[in-house]
């Protein structure tokens, strides 16, 4: 596939997006909060339902942010949960990181979360970041690591799970372990100034554990990730419905814990 070519391995299945609207800047963007102040520009790469993104446009006040995503009815959803929060500094577009349409220099920030880790060319998109960002600005970007994760007790099935994961993701174009790659592709894409850093979810309480094994769940049968597993041989249905199954028995573990850790950069110069 061409190399800026990647098809989104989620979607944007229910599943999919009762975790991404569980994300808030504090739990998704902490590295960034100390860099934001009121009458910034930000542009929010891969907005998603946009709750970073309205959290983000309440810090920045009364400056402005911008969120862009591939398609136009996530970007509805968005603007839906700017509304109910009376939000009137963000606006919407369609994009493509690869080549963002907008001027050099628009924005003091630019800011994906958990984009890299989906796209094409990482070292391309990060350098229509830092192209649109101004000088003295920062670029800000958060992915997961796969093949980092962790978790108690040991379950084989989720092992198995994880293997097909990163086959399905990265034949669909991504990178599944961006969170450690970040470093290289922001020194590839040009940055002389960069201070990565690492943090990590847990989901080890009953409540946490019920959330993240439930929507795993219904991820791996019913979402575009079960499609293009299936449709690209990386695994059957049955398989899928076993590996559903390896999710739930998981989260009723009394002892349960799951660590999905990220790899984070700040981008200057």
């Amino acid at each position: 596939m061409p190399k800026e070519t990647a098809v989104y391995t989620h979607g944007h299945h229910e599943s999919v997006l009762r975790s991404h609207r569980w994300r808030t800047a504090a739990n998704s963007a902490g590295y960034l909060l100390g860099e934001l102040r009121p009458g910034m520009a930000v542009l929010d790469v891969g907005c998603g339902p946009g709750t970073i993104t309205a959290d983000l446009a309440a810090l920045v006040a009364p400056g402005r942010v911008t969120a862009v995503d591939t398609g136009t009815g996530i970007l509805e959803q968005a603007a839906a949960v700017a509304a109910e929060r009376g939000l009137e500094n963000v606006e919407f577009a369609v994009a493509d990181v690869h080549a963002l349409d907008f001027p050099d220099d628009s924005f003091d920030v630019v800011h994906a979360h958990q984009v890299l880790q989906h796209v094409g060319d990482p070292v391309q998109a990060l350098r229509e970041m830092r192209r649109v960002c101004r000088p003295g600005g920062v670029v800000a970007a958060r992915d997961s690591d796969y093949a980092a994760m962790a978790w108690f007790p040991e379950t084989p099935g989720l092992s198995e799970w994880q293997e097909v994961y990163r086959r399905v993701a990265r034949a669909n174009g991504g990178e599944p372990d961006a969170g450690r790659m970040l470093l290289s592709w922001a020194r590839q894409a040009g940055f002389t100034d960069i201070t990565p850093t690492a943090a990590a979810w847990c989901f080890a309480t009953p409540e946490t554990r019920a959330w993240w094994s439930g929507l795993w769940a219904d991820r791996t049968t019913d979402s575009v990730y079960a499609e293009l597993a299936v449709r690209g041989g990386h695994a059957s249905t049955e398989q899928l419905t076993a590996f559903a199954s390896t999710w739930r028995g998981w989260g009723a573990e009394d002892d349960g814990w799951f660590m999905v850790p990220h790899g984070e950069v700040l981008c200057r110069g």
